[in-house]
This record gives structure tokens, C-alpha cells and sequence, in this order.
């Protein structure tokens, strides 16, 4: 059977540092690459005001700074986003509060087109918190 969006959630590793020994994703062997988890992006994600959107590019580059490393995975970050992203569409279907994925996940997106809810709920729950 395969895992609930929660259970991804609450099974994915802790943040941590890795030293490249390649390169990837445009970072050079031998750099610090962040690697974020679900908890810590939906954190961010609350932190975001009502209303406003954040870039992922500019989430990652926060979270590389602050962990001292060159960058943050893009590569995970975005399984991570779609995890926080699932899950809080399933809390929403539950009457929890859900975590604002919008804020972050654009409707024109390639990963706004492979949620469950689609780029019309995004733009749905944008539209909610402008008025």
C-alpha cells in the first residue's frame, strides 16, 4: 500500500548539509548543497504573509544562506513542496488548517499541472487572500 501524503511528510530525513562530490545543478563538486524537508518548508510556507507570494528560487537561496551552504536542492525542494502541497489539501478536506502552498507554488507551473488540485485551485486560493 503505498504511503499518505502525511506519512511522506512525517517520514522524510531532517535538514541537513551534504559536500557534493560532483556537481549538480549547477553547484560545483565540492560545495555545500542544503537539503531542506517537508516541516521546514511549510514552516516557511506559514511564514509567508497572506496575500503575497514567494519565488521557490528565493525560499532555496533563504535557506542556503542561512545554513551556509552554496545552494539549497532544487531537485528536493520541489518533492518536498508537492509532499507539503498534498498534504495540506488533504488537511483542507479534513477541516485542518492547511499550509498555504500557493504562496509559493505558481498556477503556470510545471508542478502546479502535477498537483492533484491543479493551477486552478492555486489561482483560487490567490484570488481568496487578495480581496
Amino acid at each position: 500500500m503505498p504511503k499518505s501524503w502525511d506519512q511522506k511528510f512525517g517520514g522524510a530525513k531532517p535538514p541537513h548539509v551534504v559536500v557534493l562530490d560532483k556537481p549538480f545543478a549547477g553547484v560545483p563538486a565540492g560545495a555545500k548543497l542544503f537539503i531542506a524537508s517537508p516541516a521546514l518548508l511549510e514552516e516557511r510556507l506559514r511564514a509567508i504573509p497572506r496575500g503575497e507570494t514567494r519565488d521557490p528560487a528565493a525560499i532555496r537561496a533563504e535557506l542556503a544562506a542561512e545554513n551556509g551552504a552554496a545552494a539549497t536542492c532544487p531537485v528536493s525542494t520541489s518533492i518536498f513542496l508537492r509532499i507539503v502541497a498534498e498534504r495540506a489539501m488533504e488537511q483542507a478536506a479534513a477541516g485542518q488548517d492547511p499550509a498555504p502552498f500557493w504562496r509559493a507554488i505558481g498556477p503556470e507551473t510545471p508542478l502546479a499541472r502535477k498537483l492533484s488540485c491543479g493551477p486552478d485551485e492555486i489561482r483560487h486560493r490567490r484570488a481568496l487572500e487578495a480581496q
